[in-house]
């Protein structure tokens, strides 16, 4: 049979909500704050020697991978100004700039 009261002391709450949540992290690619979820991507991608990430929503990273091949991405690097000059990413970004952080949506496949 369980016990009503606990045997040793009693209950304490550890959970705190006074506690401040850090800042949201802003997005690599179009700076809006990212949501609950983050993704971080490689600008140089992994199979081309890239080790740095950056935060990014899924829907950003996901335009991304369907607008550049890998080789493309290694040439910008960290280069966002030069990613964004591309107008179907510029596009992009004008769009969901003022999308929920949370925001999710299906990706058009690039046309190879």
């Amino acid at each position: 049979m369980a016990r009503k009261h606990p045997k040793h002391g009693h209950h304490v709450d550890l959970d705190n909500d006074e506690e401040e949540a850090p800042p949201p992290v802003p997005c690599w690619l179009c700076g809006r704050p990212t949501g609950q979820s983050i993704v971080w991507h490689h600008p140089i991608p992994k199979s081309r020697g890239g080790r740095d990430v950056m935060p990014m929503h899924a829907i950003c990273q996901q335009m991304l991978i369907t607008t550049f091949t890998n080789s493309e991405l290694q040439r910008h690097g960290m280069d966002v100004e030069g990613l964004l000059a591309n107008p179907d990413v510029r596009k992009f970004v004008d769009w969901v700039a003022n999308k929920d952080p949370d925001f999710t949506a299906t990706i058009a496949k690039k046309k190879r």
